[in-house]
Formats: structure tokens, C-alpha cells, sequence
């Protein structure tokens, strides 16, 4: 992992970026905003995301306090990922995320700008 950036814990804009690096990480947090899911459903939303990949993005969203995973005493073992209440403080942003990708997504069907 890279070295926490000196402005971490000082300016919202590197602290935000520091937490929500990674490719998915946004994406994550979205469908944990509508409530708790466990690792097999979150691959299924996201087919495109590999097994490693959703597993290492959801330890570092953890690790960081924005994510909790709960491990159930069940044979086989049950584990469920939800946000934490520091997470949750996220979902208004996410909604705001929301609500400025569907303008540009409209921008995009314009033709004002030439999709990749």
C-alpha cells in the first residue's frame, strides 16, 4: 500500500481521495447504501469486478472505518458487509454522484462529447 499523502487528515479534498482510491470503491459503497449484502451478492452486481479485487477493495473500505463486516458463527461461516456510520455519512454524496453522472450521461447522448 502507498504511503498515507502528508495533507491526510487536513484537507478534505486529499482526505477524500485517500479513502475512496480505487477503481470500485465508489461503485462498493453504492450498493452497500441500500443495505447490508454479503460477498457473493455484491459479485453478482458487479459481474465485471474480480474476486481478488472486490475482496481487497472491501478490506481497505474497512480497514478506513467506512465499511463493517460482520462474520456469523454459522456452518458454513455467513458474512455480511454494511456501512458504518461513517459510511452512511457518505451516502448524501453519493446521491449528489448520482445526480451529476446522469446530467453527464445526458451530455454524453447530446453528442457533445464522443463516448470511448
Amino acid at each position: 500500500m502507498r504511503s498515507t499523502p502528508k495533507d491526510f487528515g487536513v484537507c478534505p479534498f486529499v482526505t477524500a481521495q485517500w479513502l475512496l482510491q480505487g477503481k470500485w470503491s465508489i461503485v462498493i459503497l453504492h450498493h452497500l447504501s441500500e443495505g447490508k449484502l454479503r460477498f457473493g451478492e455484491l459479485e453478482r452486481r458487479m459481474p465485471e469486478l474480480t474476486h481478488s479485487t472486490l475482496s481487497s477493495q472491501l478490506k481497505r473500505l474497512e480497514t478506513e472505518g467506512l465499511v463493517r463486516r460482520e462474520v456469523f458463527p454459522e456452518v458454513p461461516p455467513r458474512v455480511e458487509y454494511s456501512l458504518t456510520q461513517v459510511g452512511e455519512d457518505f451516502v448524501p454524496v453519493l446521491s449528489s454522484i448520482e445526480t451529476w453522472g446522469e446530467g453527464y450521461i445526458e451530455h454524453l447522448r447530446k453528442g457533445d462529447v464522443e463516448l470511448r
